[in-house]
């Protein structure tokens, strides 16, 4: 299996493996006052330090969940004031993971640009019109790679008196994220997006953000801001992932420095790919063979997008900076779930869309925000794990064109 959609997951890193083995070794409760209890809280203990470390906060203000989507839920109860119905307004970017649009349903939406930037003079414009808000801007778009423009919204927020939540899981261990550079109120985390195991994430706060309001009440754990007994192998896990050599990262670019012939910007030309037939801009063919170092992910999706490019497909985002392991290619008229189901069956794993949708394959609100309207349905992303090799994009280069004059001939036939 050719697996390229590390946006979903990431491989298990060895660092992290071993962490998890070495914590399933040690038996006791990390809240217990006794000898072994208390070895299990180190372990606990030295994530937390590892982790804030990395991220730019203290310890003491990092606190350990079941995974992102907890962690922006509570971001966004603590931050918007909890249960106080005089609580913060909440705006929210409208091409944000539905972990966050679930978690904030009579949130404001920021509308985006054609490649999925958010639109700051309409931040600035919301910021002036009611109260204190909240704003959720994620730092790196799970579908589309799209990087915002995270601290310009900060000094935004910072001038109107709101407070800024940034979801940064996919921009973690891809880019470098630090909660003080970016003059965020809260990052959310994910260990398995870091290439550590599932079942850990956390919420790292700004040190003014002193009340938290738990979501889930128990033991009193985290500081009474999140109870349950922590998940021990996973977090020793997720901090081993984090603290691991980072992939081979390339400076942040487009795709299509210029004029931008790789994007969806002009609509007239969807039906039109042979305005993307040239695309020196992405290098020649033998990108494909340079990168052979594992975690070259700037050289490989280079060198898919411009297969993609080379039958027909375009590219979304492609006009903004974007992380260097993602890719997100429509194939006009042929719908997403068919182009994963074939590629599957040649043994290449990639997604339409998020990962979180109870294994369905829908049309992406994310393109939808973007202006894509039908086409919306019809992209699939390629996300580059940490460990992807020319082999797996070989393979990709295989069969993607073969797949693509298929399913177009079938849709001719169909139509006839």
């Amino acid at each position: 299996m050719h697996y390229l959609d590390a946006n979903a997951t990431e491989p298990l890193r060895p660092a992290a493996r071993a962490a998890v083995l070495a914590a399933l070794d040690l038996t006791g409760n990390p809240s217990s006052v006794h000898g072994a209890g208390r070895a299990v809280r180190r372990v606990v203990e030295a994530a937390r330090t590892s982790l804030a470390a990395r991220f730019g906060g203290q310890p003491e203000d990092l606190v350990f969940t079941s995974g992102a989507t907890e962690a922006n839920a509570l971001a966004i109860h603590a931050l918007r004031g909890g249960n106080d119905p005089a609580g913060r307004r909440v705006i929210v970017g409208a091409t944000e993971h539905d972990a966050v649009l679930t978690a904030a349903p009579d949130a404001t939406l920021l509308p985006v640009d054609r490649d999925g930037v958010a639109d700051l003079d309409a931040l600035a414009r919301l910021l002036t019109e009611g109260g204190p808000a909240l704003v959720c801007l994620m730092l790196a778009n799970n579908e589309t790679g799209t990087l915002q423009p995270i601290v310009d919204a900060a000094a935004l927020c910072q001038r109107h008196g709101a407070r800024l939540h940034v979801d940064a899981v996919q921009g973690a261990g891809r880019i470098p994220v630090n909660l003080t550079d970016l003059g965020a109120h809260s990052l959310a985390l994910s260990s398995h997006k870091l290439g550590g195991p599932m079942g850990a994430g956390a919420l790292l706060l700004a040190p003014e953000v002193s009340a938290v309001t738990a979501m889930i009440r128990g033991g009193g754990q985290e500081r009474g801001r999140r109870g349950g007994t922590p998940a021990v192998p996973a977090i020793a896990g997720f901090a081993a992932a984090a603290s691991a050599d980072p992939p081979k990262l390339a400076p942040l670019r487009n795709s299509a420095p210029d004029g931008d012939p790789a994007s969806l910007r002009d609509a007239e030309h969807l039906g039109d790919p042979d305005h993307l037939r040239d695309a020196d801009h992405l290098g020649n063919t033998a990108l494909v063979h340079d990168a052979d170092l594992p975690g070259d992910t700037a050289s490989l999706r280079d060198a898919i997008e411009r297969i993609a490019l080379d039958v027909g497909a375009v590219i979304c985002g492609g006009g903004a900076p974007r992380l260097t392991n993602t890719t997100c290619l429509v194939l006009p008229g042929v719908r997403a779930d068919a182009q994963v189901i074939a590629l599957d069956l040649e043994g290449i794993a990639v997604s339409a869309g998020a990962a979180c949708s109870s294994g369905k394959v829908t049309s992406s609100h994310v393109l939808a925000a973007m202006g894509l309207g039908a086409l919306a349905g019809q992209a699939i992303r390629v996300s580059l794990p940490w460990n992807a090799t020319a082999a797996d994009v070989e393979a990709f280069a295989a069969a993607y064109p073969r797949i693509a004059a298929r399913l177009r001939l079938a849709l001719a036939s169909r139509a006839a």
